[in-house]
Order: C-alpha cells, then structure tokens, then sequence
C-alpha cells in the first residue's frame, strides 16, 4: 500500500486547500477499508448511507441515517455536489442512480470478479473503479490531491549535456535561481548521481535537510509539502542533492515518487539530468514538460549530442536545443539545433569569468548573459496558458 503521513496529518485534510472526500456505503468491511486508505492519506472524511439530501448542510450533527463515522458537524463539503471527491461503494450503487452527474466520483468495492461493475459505473456517471486491495495506491493518491489541494503541476524542465563539459548543471542551476527570483515556487532537483552536487555549485554542500539517501527507500506516493519542507533551502529555492557518501542507488519507483512529489505543488521543478538514460532517468523525462539539451557549438559535440539526442527522445515529449558558446566549423546555431532534428530554445555565450564567480560563492545565473537567457526562456515560458511555447 501507499505509503501516508497518517491520521496526525488530518488537520491539512481539513484545512482549504482541498475539503473533505465523501464515502457513500453501508458495508462495514469496506468502509473499514475506506477510513483506512483516508487515514493514511491524511484525508477526514464524511460518511453517508445514500446521496445527502441537502449540499453543503447536516441535519444538527452531519450524519445520515444514523451513521457514526466520519466527520461531525454541518460543514461545507459534505454533499454529493460540493465534495471534492466521492467515493460510491459497490453496495450504495443502487441507491445513488439519479444522483446529479459530477465529476470526481469513483466506485469502489472488493469484488475483483465481478462482471457487472462496470454497468453500474455508468449508472452513476463514475469516472474510476477500483477494486481493493488492488487499487489502494491509486485511491490513496486521489485522497491525498484533495488534501494537497492538487492544482496545475509545476512547469518541470530537465536540462543535459549533449557531450562532458557542456555546462548543463551551470544552466540548470541558473533556471533554477531566476525562477525563485521572479516569484516562482522552485524545487532543483539533482538527477546525476556522478556530478559534483548541485547544492555545492549552489555553496549550500553543509546546509540542513535531506539529500536523495534519505529517499531511496520510498514507495508509493511521497507528500508533496512534506518533500519541499525537507530540502535545503539556498538562494530562495529547494534543492534535492546528493551527499558526499557512498554512491547511493535510487530505485526507478522512488525517482518517480519524488519527482511526482516536487511537481505537485505547482511553480517551477528544474531537474539537471545525466546523460545516460537508464530506467530511473526514464521515470524523470517521462514527468518532464521541456527537456533542454545542452550543445557546444562544434561538430563533435553535435555528434555526441546526436546520441543523447536518441535517448532522450524515447521517453520525453518535448525536446529543445541550448547551443553553448559561438558556433565553430561554419555552424550556427540553428544548424546545430537542424542537425540534431530538434527545435532551438536559445543561445547561451560562453562567461570568460563565471567559473571564478561561482568559485567566490557567487551561484550561476546571479548576472551577466546566462542571467539574461534565463530570463528571457521563463518569461516565453510562464507566460504561455499552456505552458512552454511552442
């Protein structure tokens, strides 16, 4: 099962960002169940017998037909159309045909092989069935968008090199500071597990908070607040890291969780990237809505680019090229991006100084033209409705 911050986390449950579930059963088994898979999502909910009669009000206690469980009280978010999610159990089906249609209702029941589920689905207008013990991860992660309040994820861009030496930790690190800059929620995450650790090129390497050893065990879903309030915190951003220990493997399951996690709560997630894609560098660029490939302006770099290039385009959508520095060899920059069969999201020039800056403990991207870049890239960006432009 999923894993939850438990019944101590109800009071975010009940707080606005996202009300409370309502169940809708009279099996005790399975509202056994329910209160469970609630509970380890932090969420409280409100239980009825049959469709409430009344949206939004209690008959003086919130209860129906004599029910004790769930939440007391005639509070807003108990009824059939202004609770944020229903959960209909298999036994109560019946009873709620010729409720109004709404969106966020799910059956839900024990039965795996029941042929006739999903006539019934259709008699409620239910968007899901699930069928425990199954489906608890999933039921567990609608609960839990109600408690976050789950809106607009975060625009999330992955930034790699297309060969060693590209600079595409300098500009990830830079993104990542001007979005945090200019309002932004911002979480950077550091994917490459060989780099030297994007809270060093931050001078945050002795700052407090969890590094990814602490999350190589996750399963299941990872609270999206809990996640943000555990990293360090350098330059207005969160930073998800690397220590200095021993090589740690993070299973494909707990990249996921994580960055699933990141980009929950909306704003930025800029997420530096290694070169090789493997099973858990896929489980990120699945989750990404822009990958920016970092390309030096020369025709090996373009070769080894072409390669990366490869890789990456079997998992992301949406692929876009960064060339570095003045183009050589007669190339120019829409060349490299021609050869590479990608878009060019921009050129970055090449800071003679920026090493010695950030060696001083000045962070990439502070001033000068890749501040200027990055600005320019999350001003087309977040301007966009519908996210990165095309």
């Amino acid at each position: 099962m999923a894993g939850g911050s438990g019944p101590s986390a109800r009071a975010a449950g009940a707080g606005p960002a996202g009300g409370r579930p309502l169940i809708i059963t009279e099996d005790p088994l399975l509202l056994d169940d329910l209160l469970r898979l609630c509970a380890a999502a932090g969420a409280e909910p409100y239980v009825h017998h049959a469709v409430p009669e009344r949206s939004g009000a209690g008959d003086g206690d919130g209860r129906a037909e004599g029910d004790g469980a769930g939440a007391a009280g005639p509070r807003a978010g108990a009824g059939w159309d202004t609770a944020p999610l229903v959960l209909v159990g298999d036994d109560a089906a019946r009873r709620v045909r010729g409720a109004p249609r709404r969106d966020g209702v799910l059956l839900v029941g024990r039965d795996l092989d029941d042929p006739f589920v999903w006539q019934r689905a259709v008699g409620i207008g239910a968007e899901e069935v699930l069928r425990l013990p199954d489906a608890e991860n999933r039921l567990v992660d609608r609960l839990a968008d109600v408690v976050e309040g789950a809106g607009r994820p975060a625009l999330t861009v992955g930034v790699i090199g297309g060969s060693g030496g590209a600079g595409a930790s300098t500009l990830a690190c830079a993104l990542a500071l001007r979005a945090a800059r200019a309002g932004e929620r911002t979480i950077l995450v550091d994917g490459d597990p060989l780099g030297g650790g994007m809270d060093v090129l931050l001078g945050g390497e002795g700052a407090e908070g969890l590094r990814w050893p602490d999350f190589a065990a996750s399963r299941g879903r990872v609270g999206a607040g809990a996640l943000e309030e555990s990293l360090p915190e350098l330059h207005a951003l969160r930073v998800l890291s690397w220590d200095r220990g021993d090589r740690v493997v993070v299973p494909p399951a707990a990249m996921r969780s994580v960055v699933a996690a990141a980009r929950r709560r909306g704003g930025v997630v800029v997420v530096d990237l290694p070169r090789r894609v493997d099973e858990a560098v896929a489980e990120v660029l699945a989750q990404l809505d822009l990958v920016l490939l970092v390309v030096p302006g020369e025709l090996r770099s373009v070769a080894a680019a072409g390669r990366v290039a490869a890789g990456v385009r079997m998992v992301a959508r949406d692929v876009r090229v960064v060339v570095r520095g003045r183009c050589r060899q007669g190339l120019d920059a829409e060349a490299v991006a021609g050869l590479l069969g990608a878009p060019l999201a921009g050129e970055v020039p090449v800071e003679v100084g920026l090493p010695g800056r950030v060696a001083e403990g000045e962070p990439p991207g502070a001033r000068g033209a890749l501040a200027r870049f990055c600005d320019g890239f999350w001003q087309r960006a977040l301007g966009s409705a519908q996210g990165v432009p095309a």
